[in-house]
């Protein structure tokens, strides 16, 4: 991203922090005469040992130095989480992964006979693999069944993140639609900020809010994650309520894939309704 366009994701992201934390935890009074959410500019100073006009312009995303002992203070006074530290150190001091992408690394990376090995051996677990672009470049018949049939639709449009804004089937199966999408897009947000340098992810982002205006609304929000868990609530045309369990795991390799293995709840039909929906 260029430089601008990284300020103005550090000044996006310092509102939509700042607007999250209620005065209350912090041992500020509401008051009556506070007109917007969470914290002032003033207060998140104060609270992080910094001036207020200092602070003020981090927020604008004026081209100020910084250093990372202060900014871990703003950190803690917006009690961000580890990967939302991660986000805001990336985005104020441009410390991504330092990789200059080349073209041939924008090819579809491929998957190792082990990983595959696993897919399979994940039999009743619908499991996508994807890369740092959200891509989906292996997955399990679990996954076509639960999910698509990722073999019908071109490997250029694998992206998990425009699948689910533009085919029904996730919006049909996903009970909590957005929840669904909230995770997948803080685990992109996640990526935005560890690979500062590849301007795709701008080009993508401004695609995504110029076809589809819900997608701009749930950005916005300015969740990040690496690895959320979360218990997702589908409900499949044929196979009716599942109940999955998401755990994402990052594979080690010369490429920064992600396992994403839904696993049936505990306590739940969900496996039996799913292995009935195989075999049939």
């Amino acid at each position: 991203m260029t430089n601008q366009t990284r300020l103005q994701a550090l000044s996006a992201f310092l509102k939509s922090q700042r607007a999250k934390v209620l005065p209350q935890s912090v041992g500020l009074s509401t008051g009556i005469r506070r007109r917007t959410p969470g914290l002032r500019r003033e207060e998140v100073a104060q609270l992080a040992g910094v001036s207020t006009t200092w602070y003020t312009w981090l927020e604008q995303g004026r081209d100020i130095k910084v250093s990372a002992s202060v900014l871990d203070c703003v950190a803690t006074a917006l009690q961000l989480t580890v990967d939302e530290r991660k986000y805001l150190f990336a985005l104020a001091l441009e410390t991504g992964s330092g990789i200059n992408l080349l073209d041939k690394e924008l090819e579809l990376p491929q998957i190792s006979p082990s990983l595959r090995r696993i897919l399979q051996e994940l039999k009743f677990c619908p499991t996508l693999i994807s890369d740092r672009r959200c891509r989906i470049v292996g997955w399990n018949q679990a996954a076509s069944h639960v999910f698509l049939n990722f073999n019908e639709i071109p490997a250029e449009q694998r992206n998990m993140i425009r699948l689910l804004f533009v085919r029904k089937e996730f919006q049909r199966l996903a009970v909590n639609w957005e929840q669904f999408v909230k995770g997948y897009l803080s685990i992109f947000r996640a990526y935005y900020g560890q690979y500062v340098e590849d301007d795709w992810y701008d080009r993508f982002i401004a695609e995504m809010k110029e076809v589809h205006p819900e997608f701009n609304s749930l950005w916005e929000q300015s969740q990040v994650s690496s690895a959320p868990e979360v218990l997702l609530e589908f409900r499949h045309a044929k196979a009716g309520k599942m109940l999955f369990h998401l755990t994402s795991l990052q594979v080690q390799g010369s490429a920064d894939l992600r396992c994403s293995i839904y696993t049936p709840a505990p306590d739940s039909t969900t496996e039996l309704k799913l292995k009935q929906l195989m075999e049939a």
